[in-house]
């Protein structure tokens, strides 16, 4: 029986793909991955990711800053070509946006007063405050375009649920590479939110990330790969690609204790509807 899925978030215009980009789609096709959306981090690579939409059929994009660019993209003109390309025909959500602190100084686990030294809390003052100005403009964006959001965050919780639960009116929002624990993405989903899986859910060290996909109804969480990074077994250390998405859908479907197929139907049919894939055909 031939399945159908989603491959949620891919970034198809890294150069690792350059050299053999047909053979990485002819795999995905093979391994039932019948849609791709491929997502922009800054202007430039979001300009990239319509261009694929363009040119292939069954690739989509999303278009956004992720927060470690955000200070340098924060410049004149930035939200209004992110808006600009969102109001493309193949762009089906904003993104990727969010928070980022895992690598500011006093490292991702800093309490507020701990021992920085005062140059670098003003640094990291100074980061956050950007990464949250370009976070709220492109949400803005996505409500005045009328598309979802794809939000990335690392040792940025209390944050970025602030910016769910006070910001996100009139947006429905997808907490890409999930690897928090069950209550807290019963937490995002309780607000009218997503979270989707990644290879994650394959690995050894990856218990907590099972047992929250296990833990969740149908239709509130979907897969993905983040390719090129975080390649499930046994490819683990190697290029990630969007083929890579039935490896996470069999883990998730063994660790449900559910059929292949069924996962396929449930994440490909709440994905569709998010992405409003549907309305593309």
């Amino acid at each position: 029986m031939s399945i159908e899925l989603v491959e949620t978030h891919a970034h198809l215009d890294y150069g690792v793909f350059q050299d053999d980009f047909l053979e990485v789609l002819k795999r995905a096709e093979q391994a039932g991955v019948r849609h791709i959306i491929t997502i922009g981090t800054g202007v430039e690579s979001s300009r990239a990711a319509v261009k694929l939409a363009e040119e292939y059929e069954q690739i989509y994009a999303a278009v956004g800053v992720h927060p470690l660019h955000a200070e340098e993209e924060l410049r004149l003109g930035m939200v209004e070509e992110i808006e600009s390309l969102a109001k493309h025909r193949k762009v089906v959500a904003i993104g990727e946006i969010g928070l980022d602190y895992f690598r500011l100084p006093g490292g991702p686990n800093y309490q507020e007063g701990e021992g920085l030294e005062r140059g670098e809390r003003e640094k990291r003052a100074r980061i956050i405050q950007k990464q949250k100005e370009v976070f709220l403009e492109l949400m803005g964006v996505a409500r005045r375009v009328g598309k979802n959001v794809v939000v990335h965050q690392r040792a940025a919780w209390s944050d970025v649920m602030e910016v769910l639960r006070e910001h996100a009116v009139g947006v429905k929002c997808v907490m890409h590479c999930f690897s928090g624990s069950l209550v807290q993405a019963r937490e995002v989903i309780s607000l009218g939110h997503y979270v989707s899986f990644t290879g994650i859910v394959t690995f050894k060290n990856g218990a907590v990330v099972r047992d929250c996909a296990t833990g969740l109804k149908r239709g509130d969480f979907f897969l993905e790969t983040d390719c090129p990074y975080l390649a499930p077994e046994p490819y683990r250390g190697k290029r990630c690609e969007p083929a890579h998405t039935r490896l996470v859908a069999e883990a998730i479907a063994q660790a449900r204790g559910e059929k292949l197929e069924e996962v396929a139907v449930y994440t490909t049919e709440a994905a569709i509807q998010f992405f409003g894939l549907k309305d593309q055909k």
